[in-house]
């Protein structure tokens, strides 16, 4: 359980440490090439879920993120998984949930700004949710081929 928390924490420091750079850094739209051609630092305020879809609904936002982290303590706790691998995933998920969590509660909306150009902009929660996703998938298929 410590190493989930001290997981999501850490995203949760990264996570906000980089948006409040980005929001003293940049304007709105504003962007700076890191790898011209490839990544970019683009401030988006993004007032909708992922890819801006239905802006404007940051209650509704609020409520599936509470949701969401309650039903990963319950998967967590129900699940009985010590393996450092499953606490990683669940902590990459919380500690992303929790920081955009922030940025909705805060602003009334998420600070993305990774841009890769073939991608709608995105930040380091996002990209903790994602690979906390794929990770989870990965240790239970594992597990299932164990078994």
């Amino acid at each position: 359980m410590l190493f989930l928390l001290s997981t999501a924490l850490f995203v949760v420091l990264l996570d906000q440490t980089s948006k409040i750079y980005v929001r003293n850094l940049l304007s709105p739209g504003d962007s700076l090439p890191v790898i011209k051609g490839f990544l970019y630092i683009t401030h988006i305020q993004n007032k909708g879920a992922a890819f801006g879809l239905l802006g404007g609904r940051q209650f509704l936002f609020v409520i599936v993120t509470i949701l969401s982290i309650a039903l990963i303590a319950i998967y967590y706790f129900r699940a009985r998984e010590s393996h450092p691998l499953f606490n990683l995933a669940l902590g990459l998920e919380v500690g992303g949930a929790i920081g955009n969590l922030i940025d909705r509660l805060r602003l009334g909306g998420v600070t993305d700004f990774l841009n890769v150009r073939v991608w709608p902009v995105f930040n380091v929660a996002d990209t903790a949710i994602v690979a906390g996703v794929i990770l989870l998938i990965l240790v239970s298929l594992v597990a299932m081929v164990k078994h």
